[in-house]
């Protein structure tokens, strides 16, 4: 599970926030109460006319009444059908557009979250508000949002009609309601909490799966299934509880209104028949009142069902709204601009949340162009300063500069310009060759892109998919492979053009001899750049201008390898030890190659 959930947004933010989507889309939203109104009061004439034919017919006035009042409710409900046709229709138009709205306002606020927040809370936490907290959002604005509001005000309507018919029977009958409001506040009172409960456990359950599915390399070596089978079944087993404790309360609700519909109706009956004989109230009266409740029963059942859609619906709006409160990645277009292009990391400490100290006290200077390999045992600290130095971390004390500028405080788009931190985690989004390549890069050309493809080496097998860069990836085209998802992701560095580039086994996933043929096209290319590796392989680090060492969260040594090989120190008996292992080390490239990351001798958490 994760360790840290999204928020979510309360009641008060959902309001707003619904209020903001009718105020977006007003005019449709006026025209649907509108229509709905007319199509109520068209559908409110039956009921009074029959009552009118009825008490005609008693004072005498025979088959001409019925002749003359029939074809009028034969006319007012083809009015009603065409009037509430036309009201779903603009109803759903409505639902549709603002459907649209909540979700380029969810992917825009899921896009400003920053990595850092996504990595504590978990993807499958965001991946099911983003599917299915969303679909059922979209279901209530387009399908029961328009039908609410035809059954409301048709309810309301016909109230009203039951009132002005006799007040007395009115009253009685909408008295005869009083076990559905009950029910209904002892529904909304528990409906919210328990449809929250539901959804974060589905969460859960997504995160589960999402994070066996990715590590199911790691699961098999580590034989960690049984693990993972268990926290599994508890997810799933909480998920059931929560679903069982909304089928109870829609086990209540649902008994309580259905029965309650008949007792209006016979109230008014029975006593209605009392009124008559004592001569209080006429039959037509009695019958037009009976008729109206009756016709209550039906949009007033649909509002309560799409009442109770709602609570779950309100409960997948405050996950999906809950975004809005989340930390946003900084965008300060106006902030100052970087003097320089030199690192400077000052008295560095980290902690991830609930854990101890993971850096302690970090002091380091990079110079432009400078090919800097950090070393030291797993644990040492080493990722937790990439992400520091590529801004997807903020130091919890001290400070990591570039050009004199905070880079945890640089917007999105200068940070991409400044610093691009490459991991063995890679990504193929759905899409063309071509529409991978231009997230780096939007206004790159077909040349750029294919110039940028051969310098990672992956050129030929681009060429020689159907059609190019228009293929389309994924499970509906092309599905590529690890080197070649990888290749992609370094196409992109080359496309994003950054002057400090962090390694950290990025090159873990292609084959030695692709693995070296990309580090040499990247050397040439970035030539002149700065380069950060994490190193696991130490020729890497004999390559480097210079290496620092890492222990325990600390900077123990920093120097060229020779100087510290030479001073007998951490590194020299890190060095020996991986050269004994390692008695065929290759070489070092000419010409200042780009850092080798292509085997990792340990995993480091």
């Amino acid at each position: 599970m994760s360790g840290e959930r999204l928020p979510l947004a309360g009641p008060a933010d959902v309001r707003r926030a619904a209020a903001e989507l009718v105020r977006a889309d007003r005019r449709a939203f006026a025209g649907v109460l509108a229509l709905n109104g007319l199509a109520a009061v068209a559908g409110l004439a039956g009921p009074w006319l029959l009552g009118r034919i009825i008490d005609e017919v008693r004072d005498g006035g025979g088959v001409a009444v019925v002749d003359r009042l029939a074809p009028v409710i034969l006319l007012c409900a083809v009015i009603q059908l065409l009037l509430s046709r036309w009201a779903r229709y603009v109803g759903h138009r409505f639902g549709e557009r603002t459907l649209a709205r909540v979700r380029e306002r969810f992917v825009d606020r899921a896009l400003s979250l920053p990595s850092s927040v996504v990595e504590r809370a978990g993807t499958g936490d965001l991946t099911a508000r983003g599917t299915a907290d969303v679909t059922t959002v979209g279901t209530t604005l387009r399908d029961a949002g328009p039908a609410l509001l035809v059954n409301a005000v048709q309810s309301l309507f016909v109230m009203a009609a039951v009132l002005v018919v006799d007040p007395l029977l009115g009253v009685l009958g909408l008295l005869g309601l009083t076990p559905i409001w009950l029910v209904l506040r002892w529904y909304l009172r528990r409906a919210r909490d328990a449809y929250l409960a539901e959804g974060a456990a589905n969460s859960d359950v997504a995160e589960i799966v999402a994070a066996t599915a990715a590590g199911a390399r790691t699961v098999e070596a580590f034989r960690l299934e049984e693990r993972r089978i268990r926290a599994s079944r508890e997810a799933l087993e909480t998920s059931r509880r929560t679903r069982f404790h909304t089928l109870f309360l829609r086990t209540v609700f649902f008994p309580v209104v259905e029965t309650s519909y008949v007792v209006p109706v016979a109230g008014v009956l029975l006593l209605g028949g009392w009124l008559h004989q004592e001569g209080m109230v006429s039959l037509g009266a009695v019958v037009a009142t009976s008729l109206y409740l009756l016709q209550l029963t039906g949009p007033l059942d649909e509002v309560l069902m799409r009442l109770e859609q709602l609570q779950a619906s309100g409960a997948s709006f405050a996950r999906v709204e809950g975004l809005a409160r989340a930390p946003r990645a900084v965008r300060r277009g106006d902030g100052p601009d970087p003097a320089g292009d030199r690192i400077d990391v000052t008295g560095v400490r980290y902690a991830y949340d609930g854990g101890g100290e993971v850096l302690r006290g970090v002091d380091l200077t990079v110079t432009p162009g400078e090919r800097l390999a950090v070393v030291g045992p797993s644990g040492a600290g080493k990722t937790t300063l990439s992400r520091l130095l590529a801004g997807v971390d903020a130091p919890t004390a001290g400070t990591v500069t570039v050009g004199g500028v905070p880079v945890a405080e640089l917007d999105p788009e200068r940070l991409r310009r400044q610093v691009v931190l490459v991991t063995q985690e890679h990504h193929v989004f759905l899409g063309s060759v071509r529409d991978n390549l231009r997230i780096a890069e939007p206004a790159a050309s077909d040349d750029e892109l294919w110039a940028a493809l051969t310098v990672v080496g992956a050129g030929t097998w681009v060429r020689e998919l159907p059609e190019g860069l228009d293929t389309e990836l994924g499970e509906a085209g092309h599905a590529t492979d690890g080197s070649q998802a990888q290749q992609l992701a370094l196409a992109r560095v080359v496309l994003a053009d950054p002057h400090t580039l962090i390694l950290d086994e990025a090159t873990a996933l292609l084959d030695p001899t692709t693995a070296r043929h990309t580090e040499r096209a990247l050397a040439a290319v970035l030539e002149g750049r700065t380069v950060i590796a994490i190193a696991h392989r130490l020729h890497t680090a004999h390559d480097a201008d210079r290496v620092a060492v890492m222990e325990n969260g600390r900077l123990t040594e920093l120097g060229p390898h020779d100087d510290l090989v030479a001073a007998d120190g951490v590194y020299a008996s890190l060095w020996h030890s991986w050269h004994t292992n390692h008695p065929t080390t290759p070489p070092p490239h000419p010409g200042r190659p780009l850092p080798a990351q292509s085997e990792r001798t340990r995993p480091e958490p």
